[in-house]
């Protein structure tokens, strides 16, 4: 039973390179093809070159300096937290939130078969985001330092260790997310927030790691006698890279200790988290007077549920709400940014460039928000419900063109009166600024809706389908970004000679005439909304 349920954990991971939920039906075999070569070119190309490219930079000068332990601790914790993170919500939801928990309960499965085989995919999954570091460190090390037997030994040995270390810290993380989420009641904010802390946190070290490599590297030798005084552990760990057999033979008893002590405890909750229904709150009835809203409003607090409901919907089509107000505040702190975007141009002859391009790059952050567009995909195979309402199909529309209206304008408006604050231009500069920024929310908000209308994706079986995979996203945002690098390109190439104030006021006419024409179009189409797209 154990290798029955192991067989259907790797069909349930392939799954989507076999089958394409947005269209509902098995891929042809030149997309599987595709799919895996992708996913080659990902794992091993992208991944496993960065990380090779690392190594090439750590390897030599560290083996110089006779510390290639800290190089195999480096690599080996880098290793760890990717593996850790990239399978920690891996764990959480294949091992409690799998949706087939109940029907496997159900049936004569020993719970030890279930919990071994869900915890061979989290190995497998943090194994595999380990190879792509470590294996090109391994391979690093072995073209500086030349190949020696009982070093390769334990280099291979160590790859195991570490593979244990995430496999220990996944279960770990995954049982404290298991416990957390049970005693949530919204946890789709809870993951949008978790989910942009990690995005924030991944980019803060992003842009700061040539630093630390180089300070590292700098003062080699001052860290390496840190870490030896202060933290032997890691000293250990580090040195089974260069062939420490003994230190391999400690980590590995201590892991198979560690290992389990984390198999009994997943056996004892197993059960108790998997069934669980989470926390219900107790609520005393009272009896109140309920405010009757208007049928906009109604509609309008109906697809602002439908999209505060899902994380991914959240995370995909509304980023733009936290970086525009991020953007403005930004400006007010480097206020000389636009005094130094005008000398780059100024030598060309091109006036205001800052105000333009500032402009123009709220206008691209506010194309990240495109909830509108898959709004009418997402209603799926519910769409009958707003079709069988005796509501005006306008309002619907309208409805959900308000919420990108409303979620990108606000955070648009504090935005631009920040940058306008700091931008060096005339009056009238300053205001076309604000009133072209907020004129192409206006457009994108109702052109998102037409995109929907026009090219809606109703046969899914995954949300994620019309969210990230529909035609109407794609040129929403592709789209968006093309306008505004024409707004953006045009001004530097010839729009400067007739001035930034009549050049953004063509835009806004523009933007204005756009939507003008394509709300009429918009009112049309909402007798194929109410009627055919059922």
């Amino acid at each position: 039973m154990f290798k029955v349920l192991v067989k259907r954990q790797f069909a349930e991971w392939f799954r989507g390179y076999f089958y394409s939920a947005k269209k509902n039906k098995m891929r042809s075999k030149a997309g599987i093809v595709a799919y895996f070569i992708l996913f080659f070119m990902t794992m091993v190309v992208m991944l496993g070159g960065m990380f090779s490219s690392l190594s090439f930079t750590l390897c030599g000068p560290l083996c110089e300096n006779d510390l290639g332990w800290m190089y195999f601790l480096m690599l080996g914790g880098i290793s760890i937290v990717l593996g850790a993170f990239g399978s920690v919500f891996n764990t959480f939801s294949a091992l409690y939130l799998s949706k087939d928990n109940d029907l496997l309960l159900s049936l004569p499965i020993p719970v030890r078969d279930i919990v071994a085989a869900r915890l061979v995919s989290v190995y497998l999954m943090g194994t595999m985001y380990e190879a792509a570091v470590f294996i090109p460190a391994i391979i690093v090390y072995c073209i500086v330092n030349g190949i020696k037997a009982e070093a390769l030994i334990c280099e291979v040995w160590m790859f195991f260790i570490i593979s244990f270390i995430i496999l220990f810290l996944s279960c770990v993380l995954g049982w404290c997310v298991a416990r957390i989420s049970l005693k949530l009641k919204n946890k789709n904010i809870v993951t949008v927030i978790v989910s942009l802390l990690f995005i924030g946190g991944y980019y803060f070290f992003y842009f700061r790691a040539s630093g630390m490599i180089r300070d590292i590297l700098s003062n080699s030798q001052t860290y390496g006698s840190r870490i030896k005084s202060g933290a032997y552990p890691l000293y250990v760990f580090g040195s089974i890279g260069e062939g420490n057999v003994l230190n391999a033979l400690l980590f590995t008893a201590v892991l198979a200790v560690l290992t389990a002590l984390i198999w009994n405890v997943m056996l004892k909750s197993f059960i108790n988290i998997a069934t669980s229904t989470g926390r219900t709150g107790r609520v005393r009835y009272r009896e109140k007077a309920v405010k009757e809203k208007s049928i906009f409003a109604a509609v309008l607090s109906k697809e602002f549920g439908r999209f505060t409901s899902s994380s991914a919907y959240m995370l995909n089509c509304g980023l733009g709400t936290l970086l525009l107000p991020a953007m403005g505040v930004y400006l007010l702190i480097y206020d000389a940014v636009p005094s130094i975007l005008d000398n780059v141009f100024s030598s060309s002859g091109i006036t205001n460039a800052g105000a333009i391009l500032i402009c123009t790059m709220l206008c691209l952050v506010a194309t990240m928000n495109d909830m509108a567009a898959p709004s009418v995909s997402i209603e799926g195979k519910n769409l009958w419900l707003p079709q069988s309402l005796p509501i005006d199909p306008k309002l619907i529309l309208y409805a959900k063109a308000s919420v990108q209206l409303i979620l990108s304008g606000i955070p648009m408006l504090i935005a631009v009166i920040c940058a306008v604050t700091v931008v060096d231009a005339a009056g009238p500069v300053r205001f076309l600024i604000i009133l072209t920024a907020m004129m192409y929310v206006i457009f994108s908000a109702f052109f998102n809706v037409l995109l929907g209308i026009k090219m809606p994706l109703l046969n899914w079986t995954s949300e994620i389908a019309p969210i990230k995979q529909s035609g109407g996203v794609f040129i929403a945002m592709f789209g968006g970004w093309g306008v505004c690098a024409l707004m953006g390109g045009l001004y530097l190439f010839i729009g400067y000679n007739i001035g930034a104030a009549v050049y953004l006021l063509i835009w806004t006419l523009l933007f204005a005439a756009a939507l003008s024409a394509y709300m009429d179009i918009a009112v049309c189409r909402c007798i194929i909304y109410h009627y055919l797209l059922a």
